[in-house]
């Protein structure tokens, strides 16, 4: 059964696909938070622990692809080589409380969706047991569930047991784990997981209302500037209206004194008028 490709591999793919899906590839969203490990568990849709059986190369598909693949999935590979793989594994314990598999300890599953991909990798070894965050498609295919873009599956470690002790149910579990027995916290560990989402919830909110409070602010701001803008624009109409009028009574005023100065002369004329009109009544 051929193994997982080196790690060296991961670091050529990590690399081509940074350059082949181009900068926004791996880019996470704006309102992206970290969650702890407790926070996502809560919101898995399954959580298994179980040891992998054997590994088996995936063709190009769906789940399994590169962005610089452009072909349709089902085609040919086109180079991405033992990439992609799935796995068989066997369930040491019942799904943890909560989950949507209702399966028993001994099951075994086939899991897709695993490998190294361009800005993440779910990999696992042959052999060797590890807990899964899970999720199951339209098909009923079950794939690695990344919740919030973070890893997927855990090592089994005494530092993940501990992390995950609470969320399974010990009496179903094989003879050879009940090592994973940490009853001295599992009051605390419960109260943390009962508090995480409403925590996190909170969070949340508060971080959506900050926003959109900043929203209305920028909106807010527009407005007072567009109303500065107008404000500027009456100011200079009102300052041309008065340049306007000053010019007009300018204007008015040497007329009026043009009119009055004309007007003195008027009589003269007229007397001259008269004159000669009573000398031509003479002679004739």
């Amino acid at each position: 059964v051929p193994l997982p490709v080196p790690v060296l591999v991961l670091g050529l793919v990590l690399v081509l696909g940074g350059r082949a899906g181009g900068g926004g590839g791996c880019q996470l969203p704006a309102e992206w938070r970290p969650l702890s490990e407790g926070c996502r568990a809560e919101l898995a849709a399954i959580i298994v622990y179980a040891r992998v059986l054997a590994l088996h190369p995936d063709p190009y598909g769906a789940y399994n692809y590169l962005p610089w693949q452009r072909g349709p999935p089902g085609g040919p590979q086109q180079g991405a080589g033992d990439l992609f793989y799935s796995a068989e594994i066997e369930l040491l314990c019942d799904q943890a409380w909560g989950s949507m598999l209702e399966v028993p300890a001994g099951s075994r599953l086939n899991l897709t969706g695993l490998g190294y991909f361009s800005c993440h990798s779910h990999t696992v070894m042959q052999g060797y047991a590890y807990f899964f965050f899970l999720r199951m498609d339209e098909n009923y295919i079950l794939l690695p569930h990344g919740v919030n873009f973070q890893e997927a599956i855990f090592p089994d470690t005494q530092e993940n047991r501990r992390m995950f002790a609470s969320l399974f149910q010990f009496s179903n579990c094989s003879q050879a784990q009940h090592v994973l027995s940490f009853s001295s916290d599992w009051e605390i560990q419960e109260d943390n997981r009962l508090m995480c989402s409403s925590v996190q919830k909170a969070l949340f909110e508060e971080e959506d209302r900050v926003k959109k409070l900043q929203q209305k602010v920028a909106t807010l701001e527009k407005r007072n500037k567009q109303l500065r803008d107008r404000v500027k624009k009456v100011k200079r109409s009102l300052r041309q209206a008065r340049k306007n009028s000053r010019h007009m009574e300018l204007v008015n005023r040497k007329l009026s004194e043009k009119l009055s100065s004309a007007g003195g002369q008027i009589p003269y004329i007229n007397s001259l008028k008269q004159e000669n009109s009573h000398g031509t009544y003479l002679k004739v």
